[in-house]
């Protein structure tokens, strides 16, 4: 059908192609379009499927041409990418330049723009010199970890007595008042659960009730920042009438055999249960050091190498980006852009917070596959059992088990990605010469990579 095609590169892997449908081939396009409508649409005075062309043409003449040109430009679209080296991207769709109109008797030409996936040429990655912080588990990192436990084992019970402590689990009645005294309307709100010390309510009153008791009432004077967190009260003064109706307190269990044997059967004394603490502390800081080193070592690629990203692919991720912190709000999408309003925000300002980052991700990912490639490294089917069996030893599972959950979940491909990954990042760990750097403790270094 097609005559010719040129296509012509654009910046940031984008494609201009343009292609020529010869006139016979415009003209049989067009003559097929009338002849199905002159039998099957019904025109006044005549019979369905006995109207003349010539009546066809001069009533509708202009909508037969437009529809003919988008049926030659689609089909024509469809045979020139069928044999073109640079295709577009699955969700890029080619956008039609201009409006070309179909003229009988002439050649009939169109010219299409879409983003291709990019031509990737990988930095050095072999001999780069990197500095890693030096850090180690302490007794007071295993301790801590151990306080966690005790809290997240611990009793909630009435507080009997006594006024509120910061750590105490409070629940109060609170409504905002006017300068007058009088409730101001929506903003009342009952039987409200926090705890004291962890900031979790609006108008940050923690310090403010501490010492009242259960049905103490009082009102409470606040004044906010202009960069305050809740922009309905930045550079507000406000006065919000509180009170206590209950409060709880947490009862902390022993740290001792029992506590062990309670957090998991596993464990039959309370050594078992600092040694596996320890391990996991320094299993973590293991992780956590080695993904220091891969994002230095990630960073330095990345920067050596050259890869125009198409608008599209960048879209694209921003989109996944977005769908996962809608899911992450358990709010619908509707809800989710009314509070970022709330906070002078939208949408789009999120997109370009996230932009950046994103586009890192895409070059790494780019990179990542590259590298395996030209390194010919690939996840075996004996590095799959493996992890199966590493994963199943983790879930106090079978073999069997993980395997029919991964492949229930469809995940065993993004298993066998994860463990080529891992081969990569194994090649630049090895190849690189990494130098020892400032001294961190393990919470450092945790902050540090949150």
């Amino acid at each position: 059908m097609i005559a010719g095609k040129e296509v012509k590169p654009l910046e940031n892997s984008s494609v201009e192609l343009t292609v020529t449908i010869p006139k016979d081939a415009a003209q049989k396009e067009y003559d097929e379009l009338v002849t199905k409508y002159s039998k099957t649409l019904a025109v006044r005075g005549f019979r369905k499927g006995k109207v003349p062309v010539n009546v066809l043409v001069q009533k509708f003449g202009d909508s037969l041409l437009s529809e003919a040109s988008a049926n030659i430009i689609e089909n024509g679209l469809k045979e020139a990418l069928e044999d073109i080296e640079k295709k577009p991207l699955a969700y890029a769709i080619p956008e039609l330049q201009g409006d070309p109109n179909l003229e009988l008797g002439k050649d009939f030409k169109f010219t299409v723009t879409y983003d291709t996936f990019p031509e990737i040429e990988v930095g050095n990655f072999k001999g780069l010199e990197i500095e890693a912080p030096e850090a180690s588990v302490s007794k007071k990192d295993e301790e801590r970890e151990l306080e966690a436990l005790r809290d997240q084992n611990a009793v909630v019970v009435p507080k009997e007595q006594g006024a509120v402590e910061e750590g105490d689990i409070v629940t109060v009645d609170y409504v905002e008042l006017d300068g007058n005294g009088e409730e101001k309307a929506g903003t009342s709100r009952q039987d409200f659960v926090f705890t004291v010390g962890s900031g979790y309510n609006l108008y940050k009153f923690d310090d403010d009730i501490v010492g009242m008791k259960n049905g103490e009432e009082k009102t409470v004077e606040k004044e906010f920042g202009d960069d305050y967190e809740y922009e309905d009260l930045r550079g507000k003064k406000v006065a919000v009438r509180t009170k206590v109706t209950a409060i709880k307190t947490k009862q902390l269990p022993e740290l001792d055999d029992e506590l062990a044997q309670d957090i998991n059967e596993k464990y039959k004394t309370l050594k078992d249960l600092k040694d596996d603490v320890k391990k996991r502390l320094e299993d973590d800081l293991e992780e956590r050091l080695r993904r220091t080193k891969l994002d230095a070592l990630m960073d330095q690629v990345i920067e050596s190498s050259k890869i125009a990203l198409p608008k599209a692919m960048v879209d694209a991720e921003l989109e996944l980006s977005w769908d996962n912190f809608v899911a992450q709000s358990r709010l619908d999408e509707r809800r989710v852009l009314e509070l970022l309003r709330s906070q002078g925000r939208s949408r789009e300002t999120l997109f370009e917070e996230w932009k950046p980052s994103s586009e890192k991700s895409i070059k790494s990912r780019l990179i990542i596959n590259e590298i395996a490639e030209k390194e010919k490294l690939e996840a075996t089917e004996e590095d799959v059992e493996k992890e199966l069996a590493r994963q199943a030893e983790l879930r106090e599972s079978t073999v069997d088990e993980v395997r029919e959950l991964f492949e229930k979940n469809n995940s065993m491909e993004y298993l066998r990605r994860d463990l080529t990954d891992r081969k990569v990042f194994d090649l630049l760990l090895d190849n690189a010469n990494v130098k020892k750097g400032p001294k961190m403790s393990y919470m450092d270094l945790v902050n540090k990579n949150q």
